[in-house]
């Protein structure tokens, strides 16, 4: 049923809001000259899968959990981006394609080994990872590996219809910070 609810809504998302993502496309390449940012991340089973977003900070920044990347690296535009999570719109493509779902543990980077073995231990990585989930609403990030695939494995745990539009509705009303990096929480 969630998968159902999951391509429903992100092709929705996606025609609905053709016209936003277009205009941020064209902000975005004024602003870095890349708007589009690929990423590869683990998905359900450890699988690897290209997570796609709007690009919040410089090109060429290293490829690090945003907990360690540098406040700098963000731009004018990426803050606003994050701080709306207009961001995380292009993974709605991710969802369709089912490689993600509307709600799950967000996706973690390969060298997040600490986070991965956390996840792994408890039975995370077998969910599709999500855009947003119980952690991301309760502001708990990659920083805190133990906390997050413990949070994960709540969330998965007692995952119904009910709490997968409560977690939607409760980002969507702006819970939950959103990526972040050191000093700008």
């Amino acid at each position: 049923m969630i998968r159902l609810f999951d391509v429903v809504f992100a092709l929705l998302g996606l025609v609905v809001g053709l016209p936003v993502l277009l205009l941020l496309v064209v902000i975005g390449l004024f602003d870095t000259g890349s708007p589009v940012f690929r990423q590869e991340r683990v998905g359900r089973y450890k699988k690897p899968f290209t997570l796609v977003k709007f690009r919040t900070m410089k090109k060429n920044t290293a490829s690090v959990a945003s907990h360690l990347a540098s406040t700098a690296s963000i731009t004018g535009f990426g803050h606003f981006l994050r701080r709306t999570k207009l961001d995380e719109l292009p993974q709605l493509w991710n969802v369709l394609k089912g490689e993600m779902s509307l709600v799950g543990p967000r996706p973690c980077l390969f060298n997040q080994e600490k986070l991965i073995e956390e996840r792994e231990s408890r039975g995370v990585l077998s969910a599709r990872p999500g855009i947003t989930g119980l952690a991301q609403v309760n502001d708990i990030d990659m920083s805190t590996p133990k906390l997050l695939a413990e949070t994960d494995q709540k969330m998965l745990q007692n995952l119904t219809v009910g709490a997968y539009f409560k977690y939607i509705f409760m980002t969507v009303a702006g819970a939950g910070a959103g990526d972040r990096v050191p000093g700008k929480d």
